[in-house]
C-alpha cells in the first residue's frame, strides 16, 4: 500500500511539473497573425487590409528589401515572437528581428495609404512593383 501511495505521490508531481512547462512564455502561438483571402480572392492581413509583394525583395530571397522609410510606406505584415509558420505561409527574421510573413517565397506588406478594408490604392505603385495578390 505504501509503495502504491509513494507510486501516486511521484505521478501527481511528474503531471503537475509537466503542465507548469507547458505555461511558459515559450510556448508558441497559434497561426493567427496570418492573411486570409476575401470572397473576390483578395489576400488581406488578419486586420482585414490588403497585404502588397515587392518585386525588388526577389523570389525566396528569405529576406525584405524593405525598410526605413519604405517601410513606413509599406508596413510590413509581421507577427508575434513565438508564432509558428505555416506551409503556405513561411515566416523570415528582419534586420529588426521582427518575423515577416511571406506566401511563396515573397515577404507580404501593408500599403501605408490604404484607408479601409479592400482598398487596393498600393497596387501597381513604385513603376510596378508593389503588387495585390489575387487568385
Amino acid at each position: 500500500m505504501r509503495s502504491l501511495l509513494s507510486l501516486s505521490a511521484a505521478l501527481a508531481v511528474a503531471l503537475s511539473l509537466t503542465a507548469c512547462g507547458t505555461m511558459t512564455n515559450e510556448a508558441p502561438v497559434s497561426a493567427e497573425g496570418f492573411p486570409t483571402r476575401t470572397a473576390e480572392g483578395l489576400l488581406v492581413g488578419p486586420n482585414g487590409m490588403t497585404v502588397y509583394t515587392y518585386a525588388k525583395d526577389g523570389k525566396n530571397a528569405g529576406m525584405s528589401e524593405c525598410y526605413d522609410a519604405c517601410a513606413t510606406n509599406w508596413p510590413p505584415l509581421t507577427v508575434a515572437p513565438g508564432t509558428v509558420a505555416t506551409k503556405e505561409y513561411p515566416l523570415i527574421i528582419r534586420m529588426d528581428g521582427k518575423y515577416q510573413v511571406t506566401l511563396d517565397g515573397q515577404p507580404l506588406y501593408y500599403y501605408a495609404q490604404d484607408a479601409k478594408r479592400g482598398d487596393t490604392a498600393g497596387d501597381g505603385r513604385g513603376e510596378g512593383a508593389w503588387k495585390v495578390n489575387r487568385r
